[in-house]
């Protein structure tokens, strides 16, 4: 990803000097490739490239329009050829991805947002309009971010640059630090930070100064189509389209110009995606030709895989081991791929948390609860990219949900009662019965009650525990797990779920917070718009039958994906029991050996409960707390040490004070479990 900075001051005034080189030297280890400024009077631009593609290495950015706007894109363009074949305008196969936008928006203005497909973020600027617009694709795999004032706005791709240099003092947002503790992931627009907000995804914000402030519109400027629906005579009919639009999208993500390294767990999805780019880069086209439509060559010269796994049994044979599946793709692919097993890593002798207050202290500023210093696993994954050159990463992040991992009968049998089909209700529900060997009242009530709104309390997670009542009430709605509600009278259910699913991964995907020591571009071809709104709109019976997942995805690429893979039971793996009470035993030896003031920076933010914190931690250490608790004392600890590093840079409001102090702790030499990782 290549990193975006703006900050527009409307009195005119240009921003000061040093002020600018500490965004850009901040800026510079995400995109190192090339510089680029843009300056007029009130307004600075920055650009910092990472270069992907060949075309993006002809980029000069910000690109100027004819009109004097200035546009800085942070993206990969999907469907290049159409826009050029519509737009014209001199462009040529050759044209840069931001010339192509830059026509694109000269000509349909805003309304080019929708017609932009692929990963991306873009700022412009239209002195024209005295406007700002931020925008961002329908996933938001991409950040951007922004503040503004009566006098200014200022925006960034970075978190960190955004709120280190703001010279303001912002308040904690409880919302997200209450998802956070409970490791659920707020809305994509929410940050740290109140008064600081992300794009949402699908979405462009509309800023320009007015005489009572700052002016904001937000817009929504593409959506699925609820009633699109695709329907063919026969599951083959179905079967070419999947082929066709799930090749489209991996053949999508393979444009660079640089080999691509493509995850590969063993599972389904990331497997169904390094055999497709292998089918796209021509290897084993003579055993499955006649399945697979055809796609564009991919522009990559080579796609190779990456594997992490914790193997404690070594048995190749073994399927609960995670190379056995690894392997069968392997195999297929006549090469093995880069391989960490992070079970058989050597321990890092340093304490757990001791690591985590040490990587907020000596890694740079962390805007959000996740350190810049890598984790171990981490460490050698940068360094095979760095040492190969790779730059793209490509994931199977998004498979679960778009083709149907959860054999669920609830989405269907709810479509059916939604349109009035009793008969053909009572049918599905006698078969998923039979198929699933559930009895059938338990699942008339499950595809029922979700049409039924709730009136009893749900349970807040942390009642019972050390934090503040008040905080607990303040942000009842983000620590409360509540059912899935699914509207009667609006789109199919089906869709419904599947809107509820991507507001999950978008959840998530604004989440990741990037860090210099890892820099790469990562790319989900299950996240794809085509391929989702192919998913979204067949008949739901197409996507699972009767008990059996992912009925679509294991017929339309048998033969592409190894057989053993594609019908491999989705069962989880069940870690020994001795290594589960080694990791528990690890958890309670560090928490027992923390010696932590009686001063809590959450306790001055009003969330934590200093005495009932500080009694939890010596039951700890005489081994009463029970192990639920464990897992919430130390993410209350990691919450701690953030919001002592924030109190060290002085960026919130309710902690600038001289008193509060960064305190010290010990812990003794306590090897990390395999799980944890800091960033």
């Amino acid at each position: 990803m290549s990193a975006q900075f703006g900050r527009w001051n409307f009195d005119g005034q240009p921003s000061a000097t040093d002020y600018v080189e500490k965004v850009s030297t901040t800026l510079s280890p995400y995109g190192h490739d090339r510089d680029g400024s843009y300056a007029s009077g009130g307004i600075t631009m920055l650009y910092r490239a990472f270069h992907t593609t060949k075309e993006s290495r002809d980029e000069i950015q910000p690109e100027v329009t004819p009109l004097g706007a200035a546009i800085t894109w942070d993206g990969r363009l999907d469907n290049r050829i159409e826009l050029i074949t519509e737009l014209r305008n001199g462009l040529t196969v050759n044209s840069t991805d931001v010339a192509i936008v830059s026509a694109a928006y000269q000509k349909w203005g805003e309304k080019c947002f929708c017609k932009l497909l692929g990963d991306w973020a873009l700022s412009i600027w239209n002195p024209l309009e005295n406007s700002l617009i931020l925008a961002k694709d329908f996933v938001g795999t991409r950040h951007l971010y922004y503040w503004f004032d009566d006098s200014q706005i200022v925006w960034c791709t970075i978190l960190d640059a955004l709120v280190q240099f703001s010279g303001k003092h912002f308040e904690l947002c409880e919302e997200y630090v209450a998802r956070w503790l409970i490791n659920r992931f707020p809305a994509p627009h929410v940050t740290p930070y109140n008064g600081v907000q992300a794009v949402p995804p699908s979405c462009f914000v509309l800023l320009r100064p007015g005489r009572h402030g700052t002016k904001r519109a937000i817009t929504k400027y593409w959506d699925f189509d609820p009633v699109h629906s695709i329907r063919y005579r026969t599951d083959d009919e179905y079967q070419e389209h999947f082929r066709s639009v799930f090749g489209r999208a991996v053949q999508r993500r393979l444009r660079s110009d640089r080999p691509v390294l493509s995850e590969l767990s063993g599972g389904m999805d990331s497997s169904s995606v390094v055999c497709m780019a292998d089918q796209i880069m021509g290897a084993g086209v003579q055993r499955s030709t006649r399945r697979l439509q055809a796609v564009s060559p991919a522009e990559c010269p080579r796609v190779d895989t990456i594997s992490w796994y914790g193997d404690f049994d070594e048995r190749l044979e073994s399927e609960n081991n995670d190379f056995h599946w690894i392997s069968k793709v392997e195999k297929q692919r006549g090469r093995a791929g880069f391989h960490i097993n992070f079970a058989k890593l050597e321990p890092i002798r340093t304490g757990a948390l001791e690591r985590l207050v040490l990587s907020f202290d000596s890694g740079g500023f962390a805007s959000t609860p996740y350190p810049k210093t890598l984790s171990r696993l981490y460490q050698l994954y940068a360094a095979h990219m760095a040492s190969a050159g790779y730059r793209v990463t490509i994931s199977g992040v998004g498979g679960d949900s778009a083709t149907g991992k959860e054999p669920r009968a609830v989405p269907e049998l709810q479509n059916l009662l939604s349109r009035g089909r009793f008969v053909s209700f009572i049918r599905q529900l006698n078969a998923w019965a039979t198929k699933t060997a559930k009895p059938r009242t338990p699942l008339l009530w499950e595809a029922i009650r979700e049409f039924i709104p709730r009136r009893d309390s749900p349970t807040n997670v942390l009642d019972g525990l050390w934090f503040r009542p008040e905080f607990s009430r303040r942000n009842q709605d983000s620590l409360c797990v509540r059912p899935t509600r699914i509207n009667l009278f609006g789109p199919i259910p089906s869709f419904q779920h599947n809107l509820h699913d991507l507001d999950a991964e978008r959840r998530l995907a604004a989440s990741w917070d990037p860090t210099p020591n890892l820099v790469r571009e990562m790319r989900y071809p299950f996240l794809d718009r085509d391929f989702l709104s192919f998913m979204y709109a067949i008949p739901r019976q197409q996507v699972v039958r009767e008990g059996r997942d992912r009925f679509l995805m294991k017929q339309a690429l048998a033969g592409i994906v190894p057989d053993e893979v594609l019908n491999r039971e989705q069962k989880a793996f069940v870690r020994p029991q001795s290594e589960i009470e080694k990791e528990r035993n690890r958890a309670v030896e560090t928490l027992a050996s923390v010696d932590i003031a009686q001063h809590l920076v959450g306790s001055g933010l009003r969330i934590i409960n200093p005495d009932r914190f500080m009694e939890a931690l010596h039951k700890v250490s005489r081994k009463d707390e029970a192990s639920s608790s464990l897992y919430m004392l130390k993410r209350t600890l990691w919450l701690e040490f953030w919001l002592r590093h924030l109190a060290s840079h002085k960026v919130l409001a309710a902690l600038n004070r001289t008193d509060t102090q960064t305190e010290s702790f010990k812990t003794t030499e306590v090897a990390l479990g395999p799980a944890e990782k800091f960033s």
